[in-house]
């Protein structure tokens, strides 16, 4: 039986081996990638992200059997704080943290596998289905791509537009992903008209069905035990998400959203992006962010101390 330390350490060997023989450039402070992950309102897309993976049978049953996704408030914001941990170190961590943190999701992915009813299949009793794993190349790319349009998606919203080419660009920034999963290389949408194409086919392919496991989990993301504790903010995330999800993936999850609920929506959305401005970067900026910043001016610094 394998230690988990030693499939840890594996994979972070792995990992490494993988960044050194690829031609990625890590994101760092003038990056697209920084200026977008930075704002710590962008989780908020999360929730559309979450719903659209559990779209894919596969990766509902993953969740079902390897999660605790169907826990209490206090589980829900467990799982979000060490979620949100990971993606700082992705993003902003030093290259040992970066290192760190792929390694930690790999190794959870290990134990991520077993079978599903196939597409043709659902709600039929007959048939074995089809193996799943959360090592496998498609699904790694359609949860990478949920992630890759509703972060921009919601930066939008709350914060402020978005050019073109950086939408472009913070998809060429995020396939250092495939090194850090270990992904094929050239796997992910390079430009954001790669990824419209690559979202339109996935949402018209079979392989995209809301099953009851997928409803289940969606509300038990949106409404977790005792949300009502935490009503205006579990309110905003409800509305943030069910109003941006495509029209067809909104239906097949059963949610209602009438002329009011756009409304709320409007309004929900107006609020927070007014809010927003009147907020220094202090408060709306992850923390690590500006540590990375700062160590990154003063090693800029010395560097050029030293050349003079």
């Amino acid at each position: 039986m394998t230690c988990p330390t030693d499939s840890l350490e594996r994979h972070r060997l792995d990992v490494r081996a993988r960044l050194l023989r690829s031609n990625h450039v890590r994101p760092g402070p003038e990056s697209i990638t920084w200026k977008v992950n930075r704002e710590v309102i962008v989780v908020a897309g999360w929730g559309r992200a979450i719903l659209l993976q559990l779209a894919h049978p596969a990766i509902a049953a993953g969740v079902r059997d390897h999660s605790s996704f169907r826990g209490s408030l206090s589980s829900s914001v467990r799982r979000l704080r060490s979620t949100v941990g990971a993606m700082l170190s992705l993003t902003f961590g030093d290259l040992e943290q970066m290192i760190a943190a792929a390694a930690g999701i790999n190794a959870i992915h290990d134990r991520v596998r077993g079978r599903v009813p196939s597409p043709q299949t659902i709600g039929q009793a007959s048939g074995d289905g089809i193996e799943y794993s959360a090592h496998d190349p498609d699904l790694q790319r359609w949860v990478h791509a949920t992630l890759l349009e509703s972060i921009p998606l919601t930066y939008e919203l709350l914060v402020g537009p978005l050019t073109r080419c950086e939408r472009d660009r913070y998809c060429s920034e995020a396939a250092i992903m495939e090194p850090l999963l270990g992904m094929p290389a050239g796997w992910l949408p390079r430009d954001s008209a790669q990824l419209d194409a690559y979202m339109r086919e996935m949402l018209a392919h079979e392989a995209i069905v809301v099953t009851d496991t997928s409803r289940k989990l969606a509300r038990s993301v949106l409404y977790p035990g005792r949300w009502q504790v935490a009503w205006p903010a579990f309110r905003a995330i409800q509305l943030l998400t069910i109003g941006s999800l495509p029209p067809s993936i909104r239906d097949a999850y059963g949610f209602e959203w009438r002329a009011r609920d756009m409304r709320a929506f409007a309004r929900c959305t107006a609020l927070l992006r007014t809010s927003l401005r009147l907020l220094p970067a202090l408060a709306r900026e992850w923390p690590m962010a500006r540590r990375r910043e700062a160590v990154h001016d003063a090693e800029v610094l010395a560097a050029s101390t030293v050349a003079e």
